[in-house]
């Protein structure tokens, strides 16, 4: 290794990616494989998870072409010295990487809340993130639908578990989200009822959460068309599924509850701000409110008496902690749930437009977690 990094000659020097280069538009390119400095790697990747996010940031042509993905799993194929003793791997091992590029100085960042660092969040000019970074700043290898990936000094990873298959650890981050929505955020545990609004994967996730943490009343609301998807839910461990369309959600958690109401909602949905006043109304008096999505704007006729009355703690919550997506992985190593219910497709970089159409719900083909996989 020379002094000034790691080369990775004996690498391939180009990495095929799906950029998407506007609006619900992909194309195939070679990007160039940067050397590597002594503090930073490279990770060939695996598998990437499409998360409902990919599909907003898939429809806005800001910040301009670039690489989306950041459920990213891979195998570490170079690394500086410098970064090998801080990251504690070595080349050929299994990781999975988080989106976030924390500072690792701040206040939140010293106290294990990285997720709330300014350099973490993408409404911060200059913040760099896997999978919505433009491939014009070097070099451009920050995102998961590409055989490569840049591993940047500031990167966050977990080592994945002996046994655990990369599209299913490729499920580390919306699983993650449940964990930290239901169980860290929301509180779910024995004695507790919790309503999970919204049938996804990172709904899912909160359901595999409630279960592992003991909740014995475990309801999940979607659709009709979501009949597949809570079929699942209940054999990840739902105790009920209503169809909202059909039923009345607040009538049946009255039902459930013998009119107690839930303890915990969690607003899984990415639904707008019609949904915030009807789910207050499922929380008993002292109820916990989990908002995981911006509105987009404000709540008309928000209820706030309501949430005086019945002292509830409405509580916004972002993305994950390192202990979620932890939780997620040793829930993988567990094999107790049937995660692979939830893995319903899996893609080479020449389909990926057509699987974020997928779980845009612009093609009608039923998914729930899709992985990218770059060498098929």
């Amino acid at each position: 290794m020379a002094s000034a990094g790691l080369s990775v000659e004996a690498l391939a020097r180009e990495s095929l990616a799906a950029i998407a280069v506007r609006p619900r538009q992909t194309e195939l390119r070679t990007l160039a494989i940067p050397e590597i400095a002594p503090d930073a790697g490279l990770m060939r990747i695996d598998a990437c998870g499409i998360c409902g996010s990919d599909w907003g940031m898939y429809n806005n042509a800001k910040p301009g072409p670039r690489i989306l993905g950041h459920e990213m799993v891979g195998r570490v194929v170079a690394l500086g010295d410098v970064a090998r003793a801080r990251w504690g791997v070595s080349e050929g091992e299994l990781i999975a990487l988080e989106e976030y590029l924390p500072c690792g100085h701040c206040e939140y960042c010293r106290s294990g809340e990285f997720r709330s660092c300014l350099e973490t969040d993408s409404r911060v000019p200059g913040c760099i993130r896997y999978g919505s970074t433009p491939i014009d700043l070097a070099p451009g290898l920050w995102g998961g639908y590409s055989q490569f990936v840049y591993m940047h000094p500031r990167s966050v990873i977990h080592k994945v578990p002996a046994g655990v298959e990369a599209h299913i650890a490729a499920m580390a981050l919306p699983i993650g989200n449940g964990f930290q929505w239901a169980f860290l955020d929301g509180g779910a545990g024995p004695g507790k009822t919790i309503v999970i609004m919204g049938p996804g994967q990172q709904g899912m996730g909160c359901v595999i959460a409630s279960a592992l943490a003991g909740s014995p009343t475990i309801i999940v609301s979607g659709l009709a068309k979501d009949s597949g998807r809570l079929e699942i839910a209940r054999r990840l461990g739902a105790t009920h599924v209503v169809a909202s369309d059909e039923q009345n959600l607040e009538d049946e958690v009255r039902r459930i509850t013998g009119g107690r109401m839930a303890d915990i909602v969690v607003d899984a949905t990415g639904a707008g701000p019609a949904i915030v006043n009807p789910t207050i109304a499922l929380l008993r008096k002292r109820g916990t409110m989990v908002v995981s999505s911006r509105k987009g704007m404000p709540v008309f006729g928000f209820d706030i008496d309501q949430i005086v009355n019945k002292q509830i703690l409405l509580r916004g919550t972002r993305g994950h902690s390192f202990e979620a997506v932890e939780l997620a992985l040793g829930v993988m190593q567990s094999g107790r749930f049937p995660l692979e219910l939830i893995s319903t497709h899996r893609v080479g970089l020449s389909d990926v437009d057509r699987a974020l159409r997928m779980v845009g719900g612009d093609d009608s083909e039923p998914c729930i977690h899709i992985t990218v996989e770059p060498w098929i």
